[in-house]
């Protein structure tokens, strides 16, 4: 069985930075995609950053210029650097690995259980 396990979340002050970690375990011979998205009160799951293996990036535009996602592919771990956070990054974040291919030889997509991002003015 793979898990995610998500860190780095917590309270910053608008203008701040945090750095979310999400470290996938478990026998695993390969993950295509990993990549953040993140759930506010009231809203939809919406994608934030995904990265390839190759390390093809694509992003929210609300999120361009200010987060950057990166990716350990020997540590199987995805990371994302969040800067310049406003009040409408409150949201709790969901690590997700899609195209794993695990123990079971069969691909299939993970999710984390999230970890709480909270930006005070």
């Amino acid at each position: 069985q793979v898990q995610l396990v998500e860190s780095g979340g917590g309270l910053v002050q608008a203008g701040g930075s945090l750095r979310l970690s999400c470290a996938a375990s478990g026998t695993i011979f390969s993950i295509n995609v990993m990549g953040w998205y993140r759930q506010a009160p009231g809203k939809q799951r919406e994608l934030v950053a995904v990265i390839t293996s190759g390390g093809v990036t694509n992003y929210a535009d609300s999120v361009k210029g200010r987060f950057t996602i990166s990716r350990d592919n020997a540590k199987n771990t995805v990371y994302l650097q969040m800067n310049s956070l406003k009040r409408e990054d409150i949201a709790v974040y969901y690590c997700a690995a899609h195209g794993v291919v695990d123990g079971t030889n069969s691909k299939r997509n993970y999710w984390g259980q999230g970890t709480q991002v909270t930006v005070s003015s």
